[in-house]
């Protein structure tokens, strides 16, 4: 799998926009992007994560009490930090702002459990075209400029709902959605939503890791060119 864009994209849920949206904004600062209209009663508040995207998703309707994902913390790179400054936002989930390089991240990196951390490594080498770096404990991927740190915890959550609080998925920005989704699906992934056309905006798909957390493929016109399939 090709990126389209060196970097990967979080997204989470939430039925309380006005303080998370000051919690990120003013207690973070991540700056706010733009807003897009997912459909009725879901709008997609975009907020610039160092190139990345924060994707927070307002939902009108209560969101259903379901488990959380395996995706456990987000990881923010800051300058001028000697030591990891934790946060949680006003849904619990927590973000970190750590010191350049901490973990190999320069970027934004994120710390997601999972039962079988050797499925896990197969995974995001032969399905997603991740290179492993060194790692002390666990496992750590490179995503473009991002990192992705998998810890092997035997109580983490298997098969999350889409629909919910918290962090639910990542997003990689690709070249052609149909041949990588395929690709994903013959190492491992399994299909959760099979690629569709969004209007003139993009072309995406859902995939599953092996431990069911959720992963979104974009081929995004203003990014590729094109939303032909391929």
């Amino acid at each position: 799998m090709k990126l389209a864009k060196p970097k990967f994209d979080i997204g989470l849920a939430t039925n309380h926009l006005e303080p998370m949206l000051r919690f990120w904004q003013d207690e973070v600062g991540v700056p706010f992007d733009h807003l897009l209209k997912v459909r009725r009663g879901m709008d997609q508040h975009r907020h610039d994560l160092k190139g990345s995207v924060l994707k927070i998703n307002h939902l009108a309707d209560p969101l259903p009490q379901t488990p959380p994902s395996g995706y456990q913390a987000l990881l923010i790179a800051q300058p001028g930090l000697s030591a990891a400054k934790p946060m949680v936002d006003p849904d619990g989930n927590r973000v970190s702002l750590v010191p350049m390089g901490a973990f190999g991240i320069r970027q934004i990196g994120v710390r997601l459990a999972v039962r079988d951390l050797p499925a896990q490594r197969r995974f995001y080498a032969e399905a997603l075209g991740l290179a492993e770096l060194d790692c002390p404990s666990g496992a750590a991927f490179q995503a473009g400029e991002g990192v992705i740190i998998v810890e092997q915890a035997d109580d983490a959550p298997l098969d999350a709902p889409f629909e919910g609080r918290g962090w639910r998925y990542l997003t990689f920005q690709v070249f052609a959605v149909d041949s990588d989704h395929a690709h994903v699906l013959a190492h491992g992934g399994r299909e959760a939503a099979a690629p569709r056309t969004l209007g003139t905006t993009a072309r995406i798909s859902m995939v599953k890791d092996p431990a069911g957390n959720w992963i979104e493929l974009s081929q995004r016109a203003s990014i590729t060119g094109s939303l032909e399939p391929r």
